[in-house]
């Protein structure tokens, strides 16, 4: 370290691991690495958009115009918080 302690006394005083230590001393800066994940296959706007749209639509009318499984839809659906309560009219 720059200062004259260790690598072992800067995990105890951090309280994080030596692996953690040595991988900060490898890094350029200490600027949070914010981890990218896979690119999804629905466009999560463009499936909110069609279902404002198309409301009436079934799950696996979406999957087949997104070109995806069904569960997908649903995934989906389910992270936005958009649900389709059935509301009959006959009581």
């Amino acid at each position: 370290m720059q200062n004259g302690g260790t690598k072992i006394s800067a995990s105890y005083h951090f309280k994080v691991s030596l692996w953690c230590v040595n991988d900060w001393c490898k890094r350029d800066t200490l600027v949070p690495i914010k981890p990218s994940g896979r690119p999804r296959k629905i466009d999560w706007d463009a499936l909110a958009t069609d279902i404002r749209m198309h409301p009436d639509k079934l799950l696996r009318e979406r999957a087949k115009e997104f070109g995806v499984r069904i569960n997908a839809i649903w995934y989906v659906c389910q992270k936005l918080k958009i649900t389709h309560k059935k509301n009959t009219k006959i009581r």
